[in-house]
């Protein structure tokens, strides 16, 4: 069984439908794929219906932006009740951050040269909530600035890069608990790819699972050989779930294609496990 935990469609910054995603899924072996675009559960009516037709089993999720100490942190949600209250309220809260983003990057590429107008990344942003970087990026490739969405974030969009600009991100410590008050399933993506292996340390672990984690995305293309080795090891001391994935972009991302790195069905179904513990906990509060 092939399981792919981590994708982004057109609901964020992929380069697909929700729909799309599944027919590619379906097209590259997969038995089960989740859908969790950044911050919105906008795709999975669509991508629902095509899963089943396709007789694809699909898992419901969101990747949250988060801030953990210094680091940007993303949380994966699995099987959240998306219309809880307080989850939806602070997905709301860190989608008009994505939003109030764009226009302080395009002030910035001024200030060195780069003309762009917000409505060249609307036209490449069209039917998502969640704007951000990659849809900035896409609009300078547009207009022939860059070739490519990696140019983009090199030259002009990473950290350091004379177009950045930092937005809000909810608190990891408030957001572990409020997905599982939600009945869903929190486990930390790419943990190590980024910027913030120096935060999560293997006590920093320890004491997000005391408030809810379930697990850590282990097997992802951003984590070599000996990160993977050593997060694994921390994920079986503190008995997480571990889990991997491609982190999916359609055309947005290269060397992230659909089933790379897959979940062990065990480790799925303790996913499961957990979020029907998680909504009956729910139910009897």
């Amino acid at each position: 069984m092939l399981i792919d935990l981590h994708t982004h469609s057109r609901a964020s910054d992929g380069t697909q439908s929700p729909a799309e995603v599944m027919r590619a899924a379906s097209d590259a072996g997969l038995d089960v794929v989740a859908l969790t675009d950044h911050d919105t559960a906008q795709g999975w009516g669509e991508a629902t219906a095509a899963a089943a037709e396709l007789g694809l089993d699909l898992v419901l999720g969101i990747e949250i932006s988060t801030r953990f100490g210094s680091a940007g942190v993303h949380l994966l949600a699995y099987l959240p009740d998306a219309d809880d209250p307080d989850l939806a309220t602070t997905l709301d809260r860190i989608l008009e951050g994505r939003n109030a983003r764009v226009p302080a990057i395009l002030e910035r590429l001024r200030e060195v040269g780069v003309e762009l107008a917000e409505d060249d990344v609307r036209r490449v942003a069209v039917g998502t909530r969640a704007t951000g970087r990659p849809h900035v990026a896409d609009a300078l490739v547009a207009r022939g600035v860059v070739a490519s969405r990696a140019e983009a974030f090199e030259r002009y969009l990473n950290p350091g890069r004379p177009g950045y600009a930092r937005r809000f991100a909810a608190d990891l410590d408030d957001v572990v608990p409020l997905v599982v008050a939600a009945g869903g399933v929190p486990v930390v993506a790419h943990p190590w790819g980024r910027t913030a292996r120096a935060e999560l340390t293997a006590d920093a672990f320890a004491r997000l699972k005391e408030i809810g984690l379930a697990g850590i995305e282990v097997d992802h293309q951003d984590h070599d050989a000996s990160a993977r080795e050593q997060l694994r090891a921390i994920a079986r001391d503190l008995d997480l779930v571990i889990t991997g994935s491609s982190d999916y972009h359609g055309t947005g991302k290269v060397d992230h294609d659909l089933g790379c790195n897959t979940t062990a069905p065990e480790e799925l179904a303790r996913i499961r496990e957990l979020a029907d513990a998680a909504r009956a906990a729910r139910v009897a509060r």
